[in-house]
C-alpha cells in the first residue's frame, strides 16, 4: 500500500508520522520504502499507526516485542509534539476565545483555569518522563544492576495505574464547553478549541494505552530480574 493513500483517508495520521520522521510528499512510494528511507521498522510503524486508527487494536504480544528503547523514543517524541504543537496551538484558540467573547461570562474563567490546570499536568508528566522515567526505563534495559534508592523510588511511583488525571482533566475541560457554556461567544473559535482539544485526548488516550499496557508492564518484568 502507498503510504499517501493511507494519510488521504486518514488524515489525523499526519502528526503521528511526523513524530516518526515521515512528513507530507510522499508520492507513490510503498510504505515499506518510506519506512526504509526514515532509517524505520515498519512493523513497529505499522503497529503504532493501527493502535492509534482503531481503539479496539491493541495487539499487546506484539508490541511487547519491539525494544524498550523503541518505544521510548515513540513516547519521547509524542510529548514533544504535544509541548511544541497542539499546546500552542489549543491554547492560541482558547485566548482568541475568551478575548473577544463576552467578559462578564463566568463559563470563560473557569475554562481557563481547566486549560492551565491540564497544560500544567500535562507539562510535569512530559518533565518528569524526560528527567526521571524515560533514562530509568532505558538503563534498566541495558544493565541488570541491584536498585539505587533513586531507582526504588521510581519503581514505587508507577506501581498501580489509577485513572490517568491528563485525560480527566481534558474531559472536564471538553465536557464544560459543551454543558454550560452560555452567553455571547464567537462560534467558530469554540468550536476549533474543541476540535482541537478533542484531538488531543484522542491522541493522549492512544499514547496512555502504549504507556500503561506495554512500557510499564516490559519494566515491571525487568525489575523483578534485578
Amino acid at each position: 500500500m502507498q503510504m499517501s493513500e493511507v494519510v488521504e483517508e486518514y488524515p489525523s495520521l499526519i502528526p503521528v508520522l511526523n513524530r516518526f520522521g515521515i512528513r507530507l510528499g510522499l508520492g507513490d512510494k510503498p510504505v515499506d520504502t518510506i519506512c526504509k528511507e526514515n532509517g524505520l521498522d515498519t512493523d513497529f510503524v505499522l503497529t503504532v499507526i493501527n493502535t492509534f486508527l482503531n481503539e479496539e487494536y491493541f495487539p499487546e504480544k506484539k508490541l511487547r516485542t519491539f525494544h524498550t528503547s523503541q518505544i521510548i523514543d515513540y513516547l519521547t517524541k509524542t510529548n514533544l509534539y504535544y509541548e511544541r504543537y497542539q499546546l500552542p496551538n489549543i491554547e492560541r484558540h482558547l485566548n482568541s476565545f475568551i478575548s473577544i467573547s463576552n467578559p462578564e461570562n463566568p463559563t470563560l474563567l473557569l475554562i481557563g483555569k481547566f486549560f492551565n490546570s491540564f497544560k500544567d499536568e500535562l507539562k510535569t508528566r512530559i518533565m518528569h518522563d524526560k528527567e526521571k522515567w524515560f533514562p530509568y526505563c532505558l538503563q534498566l534495559s541495558r544493565q541488570l544492576a541491584p536498585l539505587s534508592e533513586e531507582e526504588e523510588i521510581l519503581r514505587l511511583q508507577n506501581e498501580g495505574n489509577e485513572e490517568d488525571a491528563i485525560e480527566a482533566l481534558l474531559f472536564d475541560l471538553k465536557s464544560i464547553m459543551v454543558r454550560h457554556l452560555s452567553g455571547d461567544y464567537d462560534e467558530n473559535l469554540c468550536y476549533a478549541v474543541i476540535f482541537g482539544v478533542s484531538s488531543l485526548e484522542k491522541d493522549i488516550k492512544q499514547h496512555n494505552r502504549i504507556r500503561y499496557r506495554i512500557l510499564m508492564p516490559m519494566v515491571a518484568a525487568m525489575e523483578k530480574l534485578r
